[in-house]
């Protein structure tokens, strides 16, 4: 399924949610997620079971991480008492550049522009070299909760993993859902999983910008849009890398959710230890919560995702 620059300015003013919340709108299809989802949600909870879908802070480099995040201890054990008060305390300090192929995290809607405006028609001088002053993170302030639905794509197809640059189609996404008995509805947070941490397992890290994710077809964006998700996650970045090369659409799926639809991404997930218990309790569905960071102008933040179950 070739696509076209043409093809891609259709998708994306066919999937153009700005003004839908109003004018003023900075949340995106976070709107989706109301009192009554929520509520609906926790009703999905049977064993009480908690899934993290973080990966660990990426400190190690490696051609994945290229750029890995800094954890120095600021106070150690042996030098653990605080002179003059008598407390024995340790602290440490963590930076991370989170945005990459690496880290778990939540893009906001300032993350992306096109053509020079991000979502909702803002323009690209509202990112100021102090932050974002339009769709920064802080409008998740609140927390995301909803219902998570979880669509494990290699289990669906019969593989242990898709291999780098491998591109997802609506009818793969389809295929899931009849093999996992659920259905995509409006306000969900879809989590697609490519099997990103079984082949690392097996394999050991590689580049993904040499060798590849596995990601979405851009024709799966006018799917995401019929079916009114909320927030779109997955173990990789969600675009299939390396992409068709279409001039100006590098990252389609990012491009046409951050910007056209107003849809939150989460990029490096590690969805390996929730696709298992998926299958052994035999459902696709569950409470799925969400706490960014309160980062006022923030591009995004570092985010270690929840399913209950």
């Amino acid at each position: 399924m070739a696509v076209t620059s043409a093809r891609m300015e259709e998708i994306f003013e066919k999937v153009k949610s700005w003004g839908r919340w109003g004018s003023d709108d900075e949340a995106g299809a976070l709107n989706l997620l109301t009192p009554e989802r929520r509520r609906a949600a926790a009703a999905l909870v049977r064993s009480g079971e908690a899934v993290g879908c973080s990966r660990e802070l990426p400190v190690e480099p490696s051609v994945e991480n290229p750029h890995p995040a800094l954890h120095m201890m600021v106070q150690a054990g042996d030098d653990c008492v605080v002179p003059g008060v008598g407390l024995e305390t340790t602290l440490d300090f963590v930076g991370i550049a989170f945005h990459g192929m690496a880290s778990s995290h939540i893009d906001a809607l300032c993350h992306l522009l096109v053509k020079g405006v991000m979502y909702n028609g803002r323009p690209a001088s509202d990112v100021k070299s102090t932050g974002a002053r339009s769709n920064d993170i802080s409008v998740a302030r609140e927390g995301i909760a909803g219902r998570g639905v979880l669509l494990d794509v290699p289990r669906a197809l019969g593989v242990p993993w898709l291999e780098p640059g491998t591109a997802i189609s609506p009818d793969d996404l389809e295929r899931a859902e009849a093999v996992q008995d659920v259905r995509v509805e409006a306000g969900d947070i879809l989590l697609v999983a490519t099997g990103r941490d079984a082949r690392r397992a097996e394999h050991g890290p590689w580049s993904p910008m040499e060798e590849g994710l596995a990601g979405l077809h851009p024709e799966c964006i006018p799917w995401l849009r019929e079916r009114d998700i909320s927030v779109l996650g997955s173990d990789s970045v969600s675009d299939p890398l390396p992409g068709d090369g279409v001039d100006g659409w590098p990252m389609p799926i990012h491009q046409c959710c951050l910007v056209s639809m107003g849809v939150h991404l989460l990029d490096n997930l590690d969805l390996s230890r929730l696709g298992a218990a998926c299958a052994r309790e035999q459902r696709g569905s569950f409470l799925f919560v969400v706490s960014p960071l309160v980062v006022v102008g923030g591009t995004g933040s570092p985010v270690n995702p929840v399913a209950i179950l």
